[in-house]
């Protein structure tokens, strides 16, 4: 899916809040990125998964579309490493509690999965929302660690880009 066509799905999510995971990949690891606060980072996995919420003005709308960009002036530990990785999906789920921390807590137990300690929960307790793999995620498999870990059978994980 080119980017045109994800910044045209997520627009068309609204100012709808929601939980996100993004799934991203380093073309040719190790690379070395210093990182706001948390300063010189080093990722050696090709793939990555980050979780995230949007509950404020704009929903997941406006956070995503922030997201697949790379802005001049990064905000968000995130955005330090999408200027260095190809982003290779999206998942979302609309909803307005925040489930940020659930999601991070499933993405560590994804076999292989270590935690980028600090990164991009510096608003919560958690130890990381950013985990490394070895290989590429499955949304399916997420989602089965969503559903186990959140104990919510309604639950509803949609895919935007692949």
């Amino acid at each position: 899916m080119s980017v045109l066509s994800m910044i045209q799905d997520v627009s068309d999510l609204g100012s709808r809040p929601g939980t996100y995971a993004l799934v991203i990949e380093l073309a040719s690891p190790p690379v070395d990125l210093a990182v706001g606060r948390l300063g010189l980072l080093r990722f050696d996995a090709p793939f990555y998964l980050y979780v995230g919420s949007a509950l404020g003005p704009g929903g997941l709308a406006a956070r995503l579309r922030h997201h697949l960009g790379c802005p001049a002036r990064p905000h968000w530990h995130i955005d330090y490493l999408r200027a260095a990785a190809r982003l290779r999906g999206i998942w979302i789920t609309r909803d307005e509690r925040r489930m940020e921390c659930g999601w991070a807590d499933a993405a560590t137990r994804i076999r292989g999965a270590s935690r980028i300690a600090g990164f991009g929960a510096s608003d919560c307790r958690c130890a990381s929302h950013l985990v490394a793999l070895p290989r590429a995620p499955r949304r399916a498999s997420f989602r089965r660690l969503l559903m186990s870990g959140l104990g919510d059978s309604n639950f509803r994980l949609v895919s935007l880009a692949v």
